[in-house]
């Protein structure tokens, strides 16, 4: 059972990472087609530059991962999984909404 739990567990950290990365890719291609960026926060870390705030805001959702797995509470990244992959599904809408 435990080698179970654990191995689902690595699923959740995976997905977690790769959504990560889609939601970076999205965001800076809809940014290129002339999209902005939703979230207050993330166009305040933009100032710096589009790809520099994206990867300071990919550095805390990391950090705060790496929290949630440090304090064994690795269920919660299930549910920023779910998040992420519909900011994903948004972006790639929006991304083809664009190009249509």
């Amino acid at each position: 059972m435990a080698e179970s739990r654990h191995v689902s567990d690595m699923v959740y950290i995976e997905v977690f990472i790769y959504l990560q990365l889609l939601d970076f890719i999205s965001t800076l291609i809809g940014m290129r087609l002339g999209l902005g960026e939703a979230s207050p926060f993330i166009r305040w870390l933009m100032h710096v530059g589009p790809a520099a705030g994206l990867a300071v805001s990919k550095l805390i959702a990391f950090a705060l991962g790496g929290a949630c797995i440090w304090l064994k509470r690795r269920h919660l990244l299930r549910w920023i999984n779910y998040w992420y992959a519909g900011l994903v599904v948004w972006n790639m809408g929006l991304i083809f909404g664009v190009l249509r």
